[in-house]
């Protein structure tokens, strides 16, 4: 890789690792579920427009927005406004990787390597060690609707395997067609349709800003980029940057927000990122070019 495609791989990771912060910043005084409509309604408009639409069954798209957007985003910005720290969210996010290769031996009968089984032994391992250690900053539903949206990340890789070869951009805007309505339906009924338009009458600049960031920055401009080094360069070299984004989460969270992980969380977040390092490092190494990456994996 060349000196700018290092430096725009960087920038992207830091753009997802800080997108944690940005969330729970903009969270206050609108509920979670409306919030994740808000940033689909702000990456789908104008985008539609002028990205193409991509290839294959609008089920299969349509399923992995569902799944993707709807389902991880949703438990995820849940997660946050339940207290759970924007920075050991970042960390725990990533146990993503585990659900995949389980959900693909499950469901796609792939027998997992034995990278992969090691990778998500010692992913369990560290998040039961964050679970276990967790202390009275981070409540139990909250750490549970964190992992929830990990699980609905790893079943959206698995439906996205339909859409091989797929750009990553146009999935992820044109599969956001299918979050707004849904998400705004549940929230009606979750927190009523009073409070659902008391917040959409009176969004704040902090909500508007925070909404722009995850729109434009984490998605658009951090999908377009990603996928853009990808066709470029062997996965190899550019999928291990991703395992800079829980530690821009942590770093981040620290100096916005002051917030000190645990000894527990620190060794239980070790252990994950060396099981997500152990299955990433072994399927770029074996895999010299894959398809780019698809749907709205920004890390939060």
């Amino acid at each position: 890789m060349t000196p700018r495609d290092i430096v725009l791989a960087v920038l992207v990771t830091v753009v997802w690792g800080a997108n944690f912060v940005v969330i729970e910043w903009g969270l206050t005084g609108v509920p979670p579920l409306v919030f994740v409509a808000l940033r689909f309604c702000a990456v789908v408009f104008p985008a539609v427009f002028f990205i193409a639409r991509p290839r294959g069954r609008w089920q299969d798209v349509a399923l992995v927005g569902l799944l993707m957007s709807v389902g991880q985003f949703g438990f995820l910005y849940s997660s946050l406004a339940a207290g759970m720290p924007p920075g050991l969210a970042s960390l725990v996010l990533q146990v993503q990787v585990v659900f995949t290769a389980v959900f693909g031996s499950v469901l796609l009968r792939e027998h997992p390597t034995l990278a992969q089984a090691v990778g998500a032994a010692l992913g369990l391992a560290g998040l039961s060690i964050i679970a276990a250690g967790r202390g009275a900053a981070v409540p139990l539903p909250a750490l549970g609707l964190c992992v929830a949206a990990a699980a609905c990340w790893g079943a959206g890789n698995i439906a996205a395997r339909r859409l091989r070869g797929v750009n990553g951009l146009s999935l992820t805007v044109w599969s956001g067609l299918v979050v707004p309505i849904p998400l705004l339906a549940l929230a009606c009924a979750v927190n009523g349709p009073y409070a659902v338009g008391q917040a959409l009458t009176h969004l704040t600049v902090a909500n508007w800003a925070s909404t722009a960031y995850t729109a434009v920055l984490a998605s658009l401009f951090g999908y377009g980029v990603w996928n853009s080094l990808l066709s470029r360069h062997p996965a190899a070299q550019v999928a291990p940057f991703s395992l800079l984004v829980p530690v821009v989460g942590l770093a981040t969270a620290y100096l916005a927000r002051g917030e000190r992980p645990s000894g527990w969380a620190l060794l239980g977040g070790a252990l994950l990122l060396s099981g997500v390092a152990v299955t990433v490092f072994r399927q770029t190494s074996r895999t010299p070019r894959p398809a780019q990456i698809r749907g709205d994996l920004d890390r939060g």
